[in-house]
């Protein structure tokens, strides 16, 4: 049997939930390979896991990080754009037909689906985000309902049209990504939710106070982790001021940070109680031993968290729609607090932390920890690869 992933390469988030999948299936003598673009091509070969590279595709990003929609609409522009889904799909049929897969999964791109489906090739869709929704203006409020309602008519159809559709969320009442899934009816049948895809579940590791003991961390102090996510563009303003705020911090708190820079092992540098790593692979092992987590919020990065019973501090990407909504859920949930990047200082960031802990969010975790651990969304996703490949 032949799985081929064809995840989205902005950012690791995509290709990080589809590499577990990948693994799991060659324990079961299935043979997988990658197709993928930019940052994910780079994760792809680190994981030393076979992986061909696709033409790129993205956005345009301001200097601090916020997506420029209007930059992106002209430039590259419709007709562009269209050239390069061309191009990619392709790209995808020429390297499908000469891995020749019995199944096909796509994280959150069209072009490996139309490939799939000019070959007949049984597909799967992994999604957090069912449609595309343009950030409101008052003076453009019409104009970007009317595109919602397109993005949800053409894009719903393209993601559902003949193909199994995963998303890797908890059931309600603890769906964070339950604003970006606008479903018509006539699409629901074939979605389904599965649970968060973990490469490493808490059950699996050390005990939180062995694992301090094992990566240096003091047992007796809160430990904040600081895993910076997403595009290298966005990631690049977070950073900046990320690092100058930490560094002001109070030494009540341990701060461990990771830059998300795949391929870098090194510790950068480490200043009284800040740690900062370029990159961080036993990253679950920090999740498990810290005590607070600040992010953006990714949705990979949100259901980790709750897997792993941590509070949060989120800093969501400025006109990032699904970010927003992913935040405003967690903190309805009473799961997260919320900086806006505009408003982001010492003095808010400690704040928050502050209450954090006074209001005793951690306990709140630890129950919907236990909640949320009969959902297995990695056994979840290999079990429908094979049965659609079967199929």
């Amino acid at each position: 049997m032949r799985a081929y992933f064809a995840p989205c390469g902005i950012g690791l988030g995509h290709v990080g939930r589809n590499v577990p999948i990948a693994r799991k299936l060659l324990e079961k003598k299935v043979h997988v390979t990658f197709s993928t673009y930019r940052e994910g091509t780079s994760y792809i070969r680190q994981e030393k896991l076979p992986v061909v590279e696709a033409p790129p595709i993205g956005f345009q990003v301001k200097p601090d990080g916020t997506i420029d929609f209007k930059q992106t609409a002209v430039n590259p522009g419709p007709f562009i754009s269209t050239f390069t889904l061309l191009k990619q799909v392709n790209a995808e049929i020429r390297f499908m037909a000469s891995f020749e897969p019995d199944v096909v999964i796509s994280d959150s791109r069209i072009s490996p689906l139309l490939a799939a489906r000019c070959l007949q090739i049984p597909r799967i869709c992994v999604l957090n985000q069912f449609q595309v929704i343009i950030p409101r203006r008052r003076r453009l409020l019409r104009l970007a309902r009317f595109a919602d309602f397109i993005t949800l008519a053409l894009v719903g159809k393209m993601w559902t049209s003949g193909n199994t559709v995963l998303i890797p969320d908890f059931p309600p009442p603890y769906t964070i990504c339950t604003g970006n899934l606008n479903i018509p009816k006539s699409y629901r049948k074939r979605v389904k939710l599965i649970g968060p895809i973990l490469q490493t579940r808490p059950e699996e590791l050390d005990s939180k106070e062995r694992l301090r003991q094992e990566l240096k961390l003091p047992i007796g102090k809160p430990t904040i982790f600081v895993p910076i996510s997403g595009p290298r563009m966005e990631r690049a303003f977070l950073t900046k001021i990320m690092k100058k705020i930490l560094l002001e911090f109070p030494e009540d708190y341990e701060i461990v940070m990771s830059l998300g820079e795949p391929g870098a092992t090194s510790k950068q540098f480490h200043q009284r109680n800040v740690t900062v790593y370029d990159w961080i692979p036993n990253r679950f092992e920090y999740l498990k031993a810290c005590d607070l987590v600040v992010a953006r919020a990714g949705h990979g990065t949100m259901t980790q968290c709750m897997c792993y019973g941590k509070p949060m501090i989120l800093v969501p990407t400025p006109s990032h729609t699904e970010q927003l909504s992913n935040a405003a859920q967690a903190m309805k949930l009473g799961l997260a607090k919320i900086v806006l990047q505009e408003d982001l200082s010492k003095e808010r960031l400690l704040k928050k932390v502050r209450q954090v802990f006074d209001e005793k969010m951690c306990e709140r975790l630890e129950r919907v920890q236990k909640e949320v651990a009969q959902y297995d969304g990695l056994e979840n996703a290999v079990a429908a690869v094979l049965e659609v490949a079967r199929r």
